[in-house]
């Protein structure tokens, strides 16, 4: 190589030099460590779980402050098998705030590794993240004042409706103009204040899943009465969200399925739900289904 080539050439060289070194095994940057999920909780011991604040009773805060409800008794489950799959002696569990809005770019950027909220498994979320086995099946519905005329999904036509937006109940309500249903739709972020845009007249209904108005209703802020439609909006099945990665589906499926397997899930049924509270007949299917053998 003649001397005037190599002086073209050397910082080319010097260049790629430097790119394979800072997205090399000893980088320090924002995407340091290995890509595959369980690669790189075994290095660093560390498992990050998404919950929802305010998705009760399937994960919200509780009241001493700390993650509780039905999913985030599940993903505690998963930590201990991932753990003992990973062979590991300790493994520390940190748990992450999210929304509906923010749990699937947390999921995308790796601030969390597994989602644990009540998320519902759709096509279109499957082209942008992974999802484990079910672990809920549920249908959507909404509340409206006991003293309104509104009961039923035909009732919602032309009516203030709260939602979340991004949630599949949004896009449930918008295929409502199918149907010669057209309701105006109010953004909130929370169920939380989707309950109390109701309450306080800035919307006519609040919809999203049903056992979620359930826990808002039975467990918020007294006020003026609310009632549960009797009608579903859709039925949806819910699973644990994670970042596209083969081996990590199968070790929280892995996880699942022991859980569902051994009876584990009766524990954590009756840890998340009040006294005398049955899981349905296709809850019930989830379990047997997904009861899946070694």
């Amino acid at each position: 190589m003649n001397s005037r080539l190599l002086t073209l050439v050397a910082p080319l060289l010097m260049s790629a030099l430097l790119a394979a070194c800072a997205s090399g095994p000893g980088a320090t940057g924002p995407g340091a460590g290995p890509r595959d999920s369980l690669a790189r909780i075994g290095q660093s011991q560390t498992l990050k779980l998404g919950y929802r604040e305010d998705a009760k009773p399937f994960s919200f805060k509780g009241a001493d402050g700390a993650p509780a409800g039905y999913s985030v008794e599940l993903c505690k489950r998963v930590a201990s098998s991932l753990q003992a799959q990973l062979k590991l002696a300790r493994l520390d569990v940190q748990w992450v705030p999210v929304t509906a809005t923010t749990r699937m770019q947390a999921v995308n950027d790796g601030s969390v590794d597994l989602e644990c909220g009540s998320t519902s498994r759709t096509l279109g979320r499957e082209r942008q993240v992974d999802f484990s086995n079910p672990i809920w099946v549920e249908g959507s519905s909404f509340v409206s004042l006991a003293s309104s005329s509104i009961g039923r999904a035909v009732d919602l036509n032309a009516k203030r409706v709260a939602v979340i937006p991004g949630t599949t109940t949004e896009q449930v309500l918008k295929g409502l103009s199918s149907r010669d249903i057209v309701p105006a739709l109010v953004p909130v972020k929370t169920s939380s204040d989707g309950i109390a845009a109701v309450r306080d007249g800035r919307a006519d209904a609040f919809a999203t899943d049903s056992l979620i108005l359930v826990g808002e209703v039975t467990g918020g802020a007294p006020g003026a009465t609310l009632r549960l439609s009797n009608d579903y909006l859709s039925m949806e099945s819910y699973s644990l969200m994670m970042r596209r990665d083969p081996d990590m589906r199968l070790a929280v499926n892995r996880a699942l399925a022991e859980t569902y397997r051994s009876g584990e899930i009766v524990r954590v049924f009756r840890q998340s739900f009040p006294a005398g509270t049955a899981p349905s007949p296709l809850v019930e299917a989830v379990y047997l289904l997904n009861a899946l053998p070694e």
